[in-house]
């Protein structure tokens, strides 16, 4: 069992504008609820037991609504208010309050449509003796709000590897197994993830999990119109069977 997780919700939105114009991009909501609580509830649920949360834009409306959350994780904020430190850097920063054994670390701009658990698929895919990262990769042909190439090929036996041609089959779908000491030889500064991605890839100790569902990458206010018209689509057809 998992039972910490990271979730990234410092960054500015400037993508989400005009919606992130007075709030953070973590506190859109879409069908009715923030982006942050659709992670933290879906985290709780699978017994999460503590969130660190990195705040930077509006942290003091997001900080407050986190601590008027009556369910779910433990919440524990990491500042990042002097200085926004992107996916890398804002994990190194937090290490002293993530401990030691393998955490979650989620997007909060992603949202899905199960075919089956999904994060309870992802755990279950994860073998720490072999394994440093677990990624949660979505098919591109199943996204909504994705517009690129793809991120990586998923192998055989499970290893990923970085787009070789002009396109990929799969793209990171915001939620991964990662072992905090792989962040320690990195210092407190601004820097992508990806930095660390790359140390894992050399050492083949990276690997993939399919999401079994329907991916929606939620960035800007189409994508939120889209992502609310796919979930109230399918509340209807639940309605209809039930």
């Amino acid at each position: 069992m998992i039972k910490t997780a990271m979730v990234m919700a410092a960054g500015h939105g400037t993508r989400m504008r005009p919606l992130t114009n007075d709030r953070s991009k973590a506190m859109v909501e879409v069908a009715g609820r923030p982006l942050i609580d659709h992670m933290l509830d879906r985290l709780g649920a699978i017994g999460v037991r503590r969130a660190v949360v990195n705040v930077h834009a509006h942290a003091d409306h997001l900080e407050t609504h986190l601590k008027a959350r009556q369910t779910g994780p433990e919440i524990i904020i990491s500042d990042e208010r002097d200085a926004l430190l992107e996916t890398g850097g804002g994990v190194v920063k937090a290490l002293p309050l993530l401990g030691t054994a393998p955490i979650l670390i989620c997007n909060i701009d992603a949202i899905w449509l199960p075919f089956e658990a999904v994060l309870e698929h992802l755990i279950s895919e994860w073998r720490p003796q072999k394994m440093d990262e677990l990624l949660l990769c979505a098919r591109a042909d199943w996204s909504l709000g994705y517009a690129g190439k793809g991120d990586f090929d998923i192998q055989g036996d499970g290893h990923i590897t970085r787009r070789a041609g002009e396109s990929a089959d799969h793209v990171y779908a915001g939620v991964q197994i990662f072992k905090p000491s792989l962040a320690k030889p990195f210092k407190i500064e601004p820097f992508s993830r990806n930095k660390i991605w790359d140390e894992t890839l050399k050492r083949r100790k990276i690997f993939g999990a399919e999401l079994p569902g329907y991916w929606m990458h939620v960035g800007d206010p189409l994508a939120v119109k889209a992502a609310e018209a796919v979930l109230r689509q399918a509340r209807i057809l639940e309605q209809s069977h039930a």
